[in-house]
């Protein structure tokens, strides 16, 4: 199985994280989007980060659905989603919301990153970061006090993707969220970026 794409990237991150909590050997490939684009054009002519190659050859994309393809290929013990319909009910609120503080970093990143200061449009970056505020907001919210997983002894994957993603906007857009107002965020994602799951596989890497 081959992971494709650069692990600064919080959706190939997740994926690759996920694989290793899970205990799935994968070969990572860094291919970037941007300066590699017809080596990646290559493997996925669509130029997707992620992208997934199975044993089979089958070439999937988007995070969330090479992990729903992952959950297949492993027991339920190792699974990262949930039986129990109301616990899947909470997981799947606490991963979309940190899917929706991703997708809006990852716009912001962008926005500053390629597009020129004088071709910005406030008003459109503002709307974005309210989002993200937002979302950050409602998850420090879903995590309370607590000092451990939301969902047992172990991260599943709404834990995961909520690490990756609080670890990237804090990484790219240093300030936006401020870390004073979101202290449970802060400290669980420093707790999973201590665990061999997630040093295996650093934003940076």
């Amino acid at each position: 199985m081959r992971l494709i794409g650069m692990l600064d990237s919080p959706y190939v991150r997740r994926v690759a994280v996920s694989m290793e909590v899970m205990g799935l050997p994968v070969t990572h490939e860094s291919v970037s989007v941007f300066r590699h684009f017809d080596s990646f054009a290559a493997i996925n002519p669509v130029v997707k980060a992620p992208s997934f190659v199975t044993d089979d050859g089958v070439v999937l994309m988007d995070s969330t659905l090479i992990l729903e393809h992952l959950e297949r290929m492993v027991p339920e013990e190792r699974r990262l989603s949930l039986a129990g319909l109301a616990d899947h009910a909470r997981a799947q609120r606490v991963v979309g919301l940190a899917l929706a503080a991703c997708e809006k970093a990852v716009q912001m990143v962008y926005e500053r990153e390629l597009r020129p200061e004088e071709k910005r449009h406030q008003p459109w970056m503002d709307r974005v970061r309210g989002q993200l505020l937002t979302a950050f907001r409602l998850l420090e919210a879903e995590l309370g006090t607590g000092d451990a997983w939301l969902f047992g002894d172990r991260p599943l994957q709404a834990d995961i993707t909520t690490a990756v993603v609080w670890h990237f906007t804090q990484e790219l857009l240093p300030g936006v969220v401020p870390l004073a107002d979101h202290p449970a965020l802060a400290a669980f994602s420093a707790r999973a970026e201590a665990t061999v799951a997630f040093t295996a596989w650093p934003h940076d890497g």
